[in-house]
């Protein structure tokens, strides 16, 4: 069996790879050339555990292909994975034009059938204008070739991408045709042979599927750092808190953690969205503009601290700060609450000196020079004036004290809650949360 993944993204490059270790030839293709040349090298735009030896061993193979050929590509595929970009406009909506490009390419090289598959994650109605950019393509054409659409939004963590891919907990496709969904259950069993968790929907439920489920794990996410806030004023503290709700069953532990915000690609395009979807059909979607407004906010909540702490004086301050992407295992830094602190702490004078394990060069690129990039976590702390934890990174997890006995004031603000108050106050520093005493 073979497939076409276009777009060699995020989404788009570990959908086509672990498709290929399943033992499907897959023929990834992307209108970047550089790009293209380099994955050709062994050389990813991204960085993902275990990503690279998988890419690197089914290329070996001959399973998995890179091309900017869309002829190439879509000879023989059964199915085209439509994996491209959709970024937000001023307002908020997804911008489809580079789906609807895709989609007529497909319509102008196809020769046989063949299921067009959204992968990116599109807003409701989407498949339909696929369909149609399609179906105008091949009539210009003047041939008679069948083809069928369907849903297959993705739900891939970065960071732990390929996982998620080969043991998902489940699969969802929106079709609307038997022969579509004869083809989809062929490509999906082998990774789900002993409990097959592919739920088929309708097509415009499978793409409000995508929108709802990272909508309520960022509204969950908002919910408990608006309590971590309230906590603080009333002298509770949020990780008990946490505790005594996330026992309750109907409610669960994930996504209950408080912290300095939300970033990456998803949950901040998908909510704006999501909210501009609603209303483009005359439907205020009350919850999740709260849920937009709290983390807008959560994103500066270090910052105020600090500036708290230090009365506002923070023009020629040292801050350190241990992290920039927007979460552990991926140098991804889009809508990262360091972006945003970078730019408050260094509008009014303070030197940011800053430390990633892997998102230094993505640092470089968005930052330039606002910001001193270090060679490890504990240099960035000498003479520093406060140390920010942004990113929970594993190695930030266990402090060396005596290291940071270089810094100039003892003063750690911690973003994530990862630090034990009472430890960090054994050994002389002061400590602040988020929403703990």
């Amino acid at each position: 069996m073979k497939i076409a993944v276009i777009g060699t993204g995020y989404v788009g490059l570990v959908s086509g790879t672990c498709f290929s270790e399943l033992g499907v030839r897959v023929s990834c293709l992307d209108i970047d050339q550089k790009k293209i040349d380099n994955l050709n090298k062994g050389i990813l735009p991204i960085w993902e555990p275990g990503l690279k030896d998988m890419v690197d061993d089914n290329m070996h193979k001959g399973l998995l292909s890179f091309t900017s050929d869309y002829a190439e590509a879509l000879k023989d595929a059964e199915a085209a994975f439509i994996c491209v970009g959709t970024p937000p406009d001023e307002d908020g909506s997804a911008d489809l034009k580079y789906v609807l490009a895709v989609a007529r390419e497909i319509g102008r090289n196809i020769n046989d059938y063949i299921v067009v598959v959204t992968k990116s994650t599109v807003p409701i109605g989407t498949s339909e204008k696929v369909r149609k950019a399609v179906a105008d393509e091949i009539a210009a054409r003047n041939v008679d070739i069948k083809f069928d659409v369907a849903s297959n939004p993705e739900f891939l963590k970065e960071g732990s991408a390929v996982a998620d891919f080969m043991k998902p907990d489940r699969v969802v496709v929106g079709v609307d045709s038997e022969k579509a969904k004869e083809l989809m259950t062929r490509l999906y069993r082998p990774m789900l042979l002993n409990n097959f968790r592919v739920i088929f929907t309708d097509i415009p439920s499978a793409e409000m599927i995508k929108y709802a489920a990272n909508s309520m794990l960022a509204t969950r996410i908002s919910f408990m750092n608006d309590l971590a806030n309230l906590c603080e004023l009333v002298g509770a503290d949020i990780n008990m808190v946490r505790k005594g709700i996330g026992s309750d069953t109907r409610i669960g532990s994930k996504f209950l953690y408080s912290g300095c915000g939300y970033g990456g690609s998803c949950f901040p395009k998908d909510v704006k969205a999501l909210i501009k979807s609603a209303s483009d059909y005359g439907y205020s979607l009350e919850i999740l503009t709260a849920v937009e407004n709290v983390n807008n906010r959560q994103k500066e909540i270090l910052f105020d601290k600090v500036y708290k702490y230090f009365d506002g004086n923070l023009k020629g301050k040292k801050i350190a700060m241990w992290g920039l992407a927007f979460k552990p295992n991926t140098d991804d830094m889009r809508e990262a609450p360091a972006l945003v602190l970078a730019e408050k702490f260094t509008s009014i004078g303070a030197e940011i000196y800053a430390y990633d394990p892997v998102a230094m060069d993505e640092a470089k690129r968005r930052l330039g020079d606002k910001i001193i990039l270090c060679k490890s976590p504990y240099e960035a702390t000498e003479n520093a004036d406060a140390l920010l934890l942004v990113t929970e990174w594993s190695e930030f997890r266990v402090l060396d004290y005596r290291q940071l006995e270089k810094m100039s004031q003892k003063v750690i603000f911690d973003g994530r809650n990862i630090y034990d108050p009472a430890e960090v106050r054994k050994y002389g520093f002061e400590y602040f949360g988020i929403g703990r005493k």
